[in-house]
């Protein structure tokens, strides 16, 4: 009787396997600490099918940064609606970013924590995902500006600071969420909603906005 032939997994999805226990491993134990034979393990494959496929664990960790950083680019331009209004806009534009910041946690350490402190090509890397985020969120918070002051011409510049500023918070604030037991995606987004909305000038009543229901 001839041996059972077991199907051959497609190179792309090992290549997805790996990547998965790499962000792990990177994520829980930083960059230096990870290991290729620990990343490798938890892959259930060889050390050299790790170098075969990534090359190196520089390579292996700039194609970490790359996949979170695509990912939580996409959802968070899929969680906003086009034609919702803009607080809505904005709204669901956050709490897209604290929800998948908070479902993946170890990508979030990737591309937050240990990216920006080894090496200007891995900083680089999340730089760019970084300013397409900001500029994103520009827009987002333009449009707002622009509805609560009923002023469509208003310039650009006069929200650039603030969308910078709500970025970074935003970025804090997921590292702190991440680390505290019981804080929702939806508080910390409705954290920065507040925020921003003080920002435009709408809180000056010191009624804070109100998420919506759904």
């Amino acid at each position: 009787m001839g041996a059972v032939k077991t199907k051959r997994m497609p190179r792309a999805v090992r290549e997805q396997q790996m990547l998965d226990a790499a962000v792990r491993t990177f994520g829980r134990r930083g960059y230096m600490a990870a290991s290729m034979d620990e990343i490798a393990e938890l892959a259930g494959v060889s050390k050299p099918l790790v170098y075969l496929y990534l090359n190196s664990k520089e390579d292996l960790f700039t194609a970490c940064i790359r996949r979170e950083a695509r990912a939580l680019t996409a959802a968070v331009r899929a969680g906003v609606e086009t034609d919702a209004p803009a607080d809505r806009q904005l709204w669901d534009g956050l709490r897209a970013f604290f929800t998948h910041t908070a479902r993946h946690p170890d990508g979030w350490a990737v591309l937050h924590l240990q990216a920006r402190t080894h090496g200007d090509a891995f900083a680089a890397e999340v730089n760019a995902m970084r300013e397409e985020i900001v500029a994103f969120v520009t827009q987002l918070i333009l449009a707002s500006a622009r509805a609560a002051h009923r002023d469509p011409d208003l310039p650009a510049d006069e929200v650039a600071g603030l969308a910078e500023a709500l970025v970074g918070a935003a970025e804090s604030l997921a590292d702190w969420a991440n680390a505290t037991p019981g804080v929702t995606a939806r508080q910390a987004a409705a954290t920065m909603m507040n925020f921003a909305w003080a920002g435009l000038g709408n809180m000056m009543d010191a009624r804070p906005w109100v998420p919506p229901v759904s």
